[in-house]
């Protein structure tokens, strides 16, 4: 399972509150997974500068067809930034057809907690995609 590990892009302060970001992505066929992945880099090497960024890793389990991200940003608006930004923008729309399912999961949490853990991310990614109990 490719990891890419944290990387801290830009320096958070020392105390405080970042947002947190976790994404798990499905693509439909082992034939997308190739481009996807691709496409996942480009992204990488682009929020290693994106204004905002405090850090970010990424899971490749290209035979699960199953890619994931973590990021902390000073902001949602940071992070809507980059989102808005090509290359990523074009990425989203571009890969959009290949997608399977995609799941979003967004918190707060104490700069002091920078990393996050993977372990933290996968489980509020599995809460997002459990159905409302109601």
């Amino acid at each position: 399972m490719p990891t890419l590990p944290w990387v801290t892009p830009h320096p958070a302060p020392h105390h405080g509150q970042v947002v947190v970001m976790a994404s798990r992505f499905e693509v439909r066929s082992l034939k997308d997974v190739p481009r996807f992945f691709l496409k996942s880099l480009s992204a990488w090497r682009q929020v290693r500068s994106a204004p905002g960024a405090f850090g970010a890793s990424l899971i490749a389990q290209p035979t699960k067809r199953t890619f994931f991200t973590l990021s902390a940003w000073e902001s949602r608006d940071a992070l809507y930034a980059y989102a808005r930004t090509e290359p990523h923008r074009g990425i989203m729309t571009g890969l959009r057809p290949t997608m399977r399912s995609s799941t979003f999961t967004f918190w707060e949490a104490p700069v002091e907690h920078l990393p996050v853990s993977w372990a933290e991310a996968k489980r509020r990614i599995a809460e997002q995609e459990q159905p409302d109990a109601t």
